[in-house]
């Protein structure tokens, strides 16, 4: 049996490929770690003509999306409205969003007990490469206006088309409980080791309930949303680091615009990938957050209300403090939901969001004062 060298059984990866329409003979393939949840291998197979192809074979946590067919249901809607939204505008969907391959039985997933669960097959898009954090002000534009043109080119769906894959996501007043409750139930013991980060969020909580309160009242509309936008979640062209793709759509559902941008100022802007032990190297980069703003308004200035955009610095700061309090969360519940690389990987994570929040945190009237800028800049 041949193996990778990261350890994968070749054949196992082989096998997974055979239940798609892939065509051409396997050659070898590898498995991609950049993620939290999913089991992700890449697969490479030589077609009869001697071109070589390949595509993303990925198994769709069911730990963490409780029904994995309703994501795809999810994932096959958004995808299939992006493509015909291109086509009629620019006549080539090509570089623009995923495309399914459609596997035996005729759907575009299939259940595979013995290889884990269920699987899909996405095409790998060539050319393009993905950064864990941002290296300069052009990929932030970039990243702010992928994320921001996904938004608008699902601007015209109904919300209720699409199902929650993962109920209350980004409600992070319930995340908040959910600490809470995890601290009393101790059922690692950790409690003890969290007490300095436990009381900075109990000084922030008041806050928590911000967003969640004006969606309730109808100040800020329930849209079509990513739910996860992280840098190394859009493909860039290796070349010029120009937007080609948005990816990893299992978390595509209804939410806020808010929850997306500020995601994005969290991923987008820190000084340190979310792992960095050394606090003193975390902090959040006004460069990057203003070219970020920049691209993700270019994108959605002519849809989203005053209320969205009057909040979206804020939101920088409430998502950062929602990640903690996940990453915080998962750590004294033993670290089921985030993969680890070592013990206390999750709350060196959370140590790391909660000081990029400070950092944000002090940043705000700077941010905010960039975004009426930038409005009135386009007569809105």
């Amino acid at each position: 049996m041949s193996e990778l060298k990261d350890g994968v059984v070749a054949e196992r990866i082989a096998r997974i490929g055979d239940q798609f329409a892939i065509s051409g003979d396997f050659l070898y393939g590898e498995e991609l770690r950049n993620g939290h949840i999913n089991t992700t291998y890449r697969a490479c197979y030589r077609t009869d003509d001697g071109h070589i192809d390949r595509y993303i074979l990925q198994r769709i946590n069911d730990y963490v999306f409780k029904d994995p067919a309703q994501v795809m249901r999810n994932v096959e809607k958004v995808t299939r409205h992006i493509s015909w939204k291109v086509l009629r505008r620019r006549k080539n969907a090509a570089g623009q969003t995923l495309t399914l391959y459609p596997a035996r039985g005729g759907r575009n997933y299939i259940n595979l007990p013995e290889e884990g669960g269920m699987w899909r097959c996405y095409n790998n898009i060539e050319g393009t490469h993905t950064y864990d954090v941002v290296e300069n002000t052009r990929q932030a534009y970039q990243a702010g206006y992928a994320f921001g043109s996904f938004q608008e080119l699902v601007s015209d769906m109904d919300p209720q088309d699409i199902r929650e894959s993962i109920p209350d996501f980004h409600n992070t007043p319930k995340r908040y409980e959910a600490l809470l409750k995890s601290v009393v139930t101790n059922v690692k013991g950790r409690a003890a080791e969290c007490r300095e980060e436990l009381e900075i969020l109990s000084n922030w909580a008041p806050q928590f309930s911000k967003l969640v309160e004006m969606q309730c009242r109808g100040l800020l509309p329930t849209r079509i949303t990513h739910n996860d936008t992280k840098i190394n979640n859009v493909m860039l062209d290796e070349e010029t680091d120009s937007a080609v793709c948005v990816i990893d759509l299992d978390t595509v559902m209804p939410g806020l615009s808010l929850y997306d941008f500020g995601d994005m100022v969290r991923s987008a802007t820190c000084t340190a990938d979310e792992d960095e032990k050394d606090l003193s190297k975390v902090s959040m980069q006004m460069p990057f957050f203003e070219s970020l703003a920049e691209g993700y308004l270019d994108a959605t200035h002519n849809f989203l209300t005053r209320e969205e955009i009057d909040n979206l610095a804020f939101s920088g700061w409430l998502i950062t403090c929602e990640i903690a309090i996940r990453f915080l969360t998962d750590y004294l519940d033993g670290d089921l939901y985030f993969r680890i690389n070592y013990p206390d990987h999750n709350l060196v994570r959370a140590r790391n969001q909660i000081a990029l929040a400070k950092s944000i945190q002090t940043n705000l009237p700077r941010m905010q004062r960039h975004i009426r800028k930038l409005v009135k800049s386009y007569g809105d």
